[in-house]
């Protein structure tokens, strides 16, 4: 097992911010030390054994704060276990089928040989930051689709995976 995790999060409004932290406490209830923290905050994975990094999707990709951390630490995020997660569809597609990662973060995967990946849905409301969601709220598409029980469920299935090394996409 782990013994050290950290759930690394690019968010703009806080809605994976959410999400990671309910990852972290699931595996801190699993008897893993493990602390959630923005991507853009982060100095050094060395610390930990494992990884997991998300990011909310905005018109398909990846928030930057999650792109740039896998890119600032691809080298020592190949040595150890990684998973990634997705937050974004404003709608219950996320609950109703297993979607697959966006283009640009298969492409991560790949060059990191990342195997594990679920998205989970999306939080938008009113008071959320930037033009795009101004104009998703405005035509009447914004509401939280998070599933915290299936979060919690691949949460609390994460520490097995880690500590083998046997991730598997979702």
């Amino acid at each position: 097992m782990p013994e050290k995790v950290l759930v690394a999060y690019g968010s703009t409004n806080g809605s994976t911010a959410r999400i990671a932290e309910t990852v972290a406490a699931v595996l801190r209830e699993k008897g893993v030390a493990a602390e959630a923290l923005p991507a853009r905050s982060v100095t050094d994975v060395k610390p930990y054994d494992a990884v997991v990094v998300g990011g909310g999707l905005y018109a398909g990709r990846w928030h930057r704060d999650a792109r740039r951390f896998a890119r600032r630490f691809r080298g020592e995020l190949r040595l150890r276990p990684v998973a990634f997660f997705s937050s974004g569809p404003l709608d219950a597609s996320a609950q109703e089928r297993d979607i697959p990662p966006a283009p640009g973060v298969e492409r991560v995967m790949r060059r990191l040989d990342v195997t594990e990946h679920v998205t989970f849905g999306g939080c938008l409301r009113e008071g959320a930051r930037g033009w795009v969601g101004g104009m998703i709220l405005r035509s009447g598409k914004g509401g939280d689709f998070r599933d915290f029980a299936t979060i919690e469920w691949w949460a609390g299935g994460l520490v097995e995976k880690l500590a083998t090394g046997r991730t598997v996409r979702r």
